[in-house]
């Protein structure tokens, strides 16, 4: 089991940008997939980013393709999420999910075995 925790949510005016981080604890991080998700009030739970255990291969929603970015490294057992050009649709809890085994990047969240707490992501117009 790994213990994962984001940070770095907050409130951001349109067109804003934020970084978001997770954390995570153990020795093995590099040898998970990442992704992170978000959910917004009454919403579903929706796939955000994706990225594979070297971070050679990521994969995107159509929806924040182009404006988000997400990185890891490894080295600090760390994968973040850049957000740019943010819009009100941004705003939602983010979560960060790590799953155990893989080699490229995984889309579904049933996929994951691990989640972190949230983070709040606001984003006023």
């Amino acid at each position: 089991q790994v213990q994962l925790v984001e940070s770095g949510g907050g409130l951001v005016q349109v067109g804003g940008s934020l970084r978001l981080s997770c954390a995570a604890s153990g020795r093995t991080f590099s040898t998970y997939p990442m992704g992170w998700f978000r959910q917004a009030p009454g919403k579903e739970r929706e796939f955000v980013a994706a990225i594979s255990r070297s971070g050679g291969s990521t994969g995107y929603a159509d929806s924040v393709k182009g404006r988000f970015t997400i990185s890891r490294d490894n080295a600090k057992n760390t994968v973040y999420l850049q957000m740019n050009s943010l819009k009100p649709e941004d705003t939602a809890v983010y979560y960060c999910a790590a799953k155990y085994r893989g080699y490229t990047y995984y889309i579904g969240a049933s996929e994951y075995d691990d989640w972190g707490q949230g983070t709040q992501v606001t984003v006023s117009s």
